[in-house]
């Protein structure tokens, strides 16, 4: 089944006319990785895409030698336009186009190509990147799944105004007891659009309620939190919020709770 990607390269900077940039091409050429030439594969896929592409067979002694030419010298030049690579396979596994697929194994395994524009464009040592629309657009999909099961569970959360105070309570450092009720949903709102998936993990939490008291406990000065550590007086009640939920859960520790409780509530009434 056919399947393309696009090799692209960054665009060029610098004072030469837009004209002259936009023809320029750059070349991925090899690189070294503990003194031998990065390979697109390990050795059975070498063995299994590059029999017939080198001069000698799999088996041939001189097969390393030829092997290790092959990488040293693979260049791809990358213009304006990029580079198209049909990278799919037929129906017994083999690629459509064998030096297509041997120049893309070759390119995502490279230090200089990054696998989105966007990672491209925020790491300095990427130069290239690997366009593949279908997984763009699955990602895009995703994304936008992602946002519409926020907004559903926003909707929901936005009925109960203590859910929306706990869930603001962990994530943020605000303190929603001093907040009006539509200062408590703009927040939220806000926080929701930024972080979709984190707002989606926490308001789904089934140990959302104890979390959130946790939270409550640590920034009345009930609890300690030192790096993830909560710590009530000397002892360590969990090394993680999770871990101190376990805690408080265990029936053994319910007295610990109450008193926590209780000391939060007359902190609250101060």
């Amino acid at each position: 089944m056919s399947k393309k990607v696009y090799l692209r390269r960054e665009d060029l900077g610098g004072y030469l006319p837009k004209a002259v940039r936009a023809e320029a091409t750059m070349k991925l050429s090899s690189v070294y990785v503990n003194r031998q030439p990065l390979k697109g594969f390990d050795r059975a896929d070498e063995t299994k895409y590059m029999q017939g592409i080198l001069d000698v067979d799999p088996s041939h002694l001189d097969w390393p030698k030829h092997s290790k030419q092959f990488w040293a010298e693979l260049t791809i030049p990358v213009g304006f336009t990029g580079v198209e690579l049909e990278i799919g396979k037929d129906e017994s596994g083999m690629p459509l186009n064998i030096m297509d697929f041997i120049k893309y194994s070759f390119a995502i395994k490279h230090p200089h190509v990054a696998l989105t524009k966007a990672e491209m464009d925020s790491d300095f040592s990427k130069r290239f990147y690997m366009q593949d629309t279908l997984r763009d657009d699955k990602v895009k999909n995703n994304q936008i799944k992602l946002k519409k099961d926020a907004d559903k569970e926003f909707i929901k959360v936005s009925s109960n105004e203590e859910n929306m105070k706990r869930i603001l309570r962990l994530m943020s450092n605000v303190n929603p007891d001093r907040m009006t009720s539509e200062q408590i949903e703009n927040s939220l709102y806000e926080l929701k659009n930024n972080e979709p998936k984190k707002f989606l993990r926490i308001a789904t939490d089934k140990n959302l309620e104890l979390k959130a008291e946790i939270e409550h406990m640590v920034s009345a000065g009930v609890l300690r939190k030192i790096g993830n550590q909560i710590i009530f007086i000397d002892e360590v009640i969990g090394d993680t919020m999770s871990d101190a939920v376990v805690y408080l859960k265990d029936k053994k520790n319910s007295g610990t709770l109450t008193i926590l409780r209780s000391k939060l509530k007359e902190l609250s009434l101060v």
